[in-house]
């Protein structure tokens, strides 16, 4: 709950900070000129910031991101995620790691209708994820039926390899240019999974990419705020 709401804490910050910036309009501009005559095409490129802040404070995770974008047509972007991540969910129960790669790839539209001269955007997206991954259960208790000698303690760890999944993802979110070509951005996905390879003894408890799974829903939330850089290749009349 902490992390939901530093989450929604930034994004009226970024929110603010569009919209202050929108106030900014030069000086002798006519109403008719509401979009620069060229904007930027290219490719733009970073890394998660989230990742990088949880890795530091918490100790039983680790993982970085990658993040581009690549402006293909007006409101248009080729879109996508690469990283590494594990975690350990260390419970009363029990205690299991998972750790691996993973890659989101889709589209991006902008559905933002930016004032002169400025290219920020509130976005709507699309993803396909795809993870590869271990799973090493390191404990766990097995339940009798009476606590009169309470649960079975194994000790004794599990690993599993080569195991994977595919998921299917929303995207929201939004970037805004902090100084020339450099973005801060923000977002939220929900998503479900499509296919998933689990370990023979046990299930999945935690994706790389997608999150924690549970045994009543296919449905997971992610969230992400990162800074990037654009390179731009070109520039067009809209």
């Amino acid at each position: 709950m902490k992390q939901l709401h530093t989450y929604l804490f930034f994004i009226s910050i970024l929110i603010s900070g569009l919209t202050f910036a929108q106030e900014e309009e030069p000086k002798k501009i006519s109403a008719r000129d509401t979009l620069p005559p060229a904007e930027k095409y290219g490719l733009r490129a970073g890394v998660d910031l989230s990742r990088i802040i949880r890795t530091a404070v918490d100790d039983n995770y680790e993982g970085f991101e990658i993040v581009a974008d690549y402006r293909i047509y007006k409101n248009f972007y080729i879109a996508g995620e690469v990283g590494n991540e594990s975690l350990l969910r260390d419970e009363e129960n029990i205690s299991v790691e998972g750790s691996g790669s993973y890659l989101r790839a889709g589209l991006d539209y902008n559905v933002y209708d930016n004032w002169y001269g400025m290219q920020n955007s509130i976005y709507v997206g699309l993803r396909y994820g795809f993870s590869t991954f271990d799973q090493t259960l390191n404990d766990y208790a097995i339940f009798t039926g009476t606590n009169y000698f309470g649960p079975t303690e194994i000790t004794e760890s599990i690993e599993s390899d080569g195991l994977n999944a595919s998921w299917i993802e929303l995207v929201f979110g939004i970037e805004v240019e902090l100084f020339s070509n450099i973005y801060m951005g923000a977002s939220v996905s929900l998503r479900s999974l499509v296919s998933e390879k689990t370990p023979e003894r046990f299930d999945n408890l935690y994706i790389p990419g997608f999150g924690r799974t549970n045994d009543f829903s296919s449905i997971g939330v992610g969230y992400g705020y990162s800074i990037s850089y654009l390179i731009p290749f070109a520039k067009r009349k809209r």
